[in-house]
């Protein structure tokens, strides 16, 4: 019988950024493996004001994506880099036309990440949206 070798698990990197916002838990703000980053969904308030949240989704989302373009520009990447989005609205049938509007502001209609976009019950700090990412270095 021949050994096969085992192949050595990717390593990981765990970053926590400098001028992101305060976590809401436990976790950290991205992780690497194999080649790609897990950004995790970033809420609507900024590191300045932790818990403190504009009115409406469209200033909500602008403000998600500035947090995740600040997280994704400290390790050297930017959101030209992101393959994939996943979306979580609390006022889904309300807020989803307005959404998906700013959320097109970030994106060359060309290059449009894979996305999933879900109505949820709940968000921490009561927010009406929170983007998580995955993107490839």
């Amino acid at each position: 019988m021949t050994e096969v070798a085992q192949s050595e698990k990717p390593a990981m990197l765990f970053h926590m950024v400098p001028g992101a916002p305060r976590p809401v838990a436990p976790f950290s703000h991205a992780v690497e493996c194999g080649g790609f980053v897990f950004v995790t969904g970033q809420m609507p308030d900024s590191p300045a004001d932790t818990g403190v949240l504009p009115e409406g989704v469209v200033q909500q989302t602008r403000n998600v994506m500035g947090n995740l373009t600040t997280v994704l520009k400290a390790i050297g990447l930017g959101l030209d880099d992101v393959v994939a989005v996943r979306a979580y609205l609390t006022r889904f049938h309300d807020d989803y036309g307005s959404f998906n509007e700013t959320y097109r502001e970030f994106f060359p209609a060309d290059r449009l990440p894979a996305r999933t976009c879900v109505g949820v019950t709940g968000l921490a700090y009561g927010a009406l949206v929170e983007i998580d990412l995955i993107a490839r270095r």
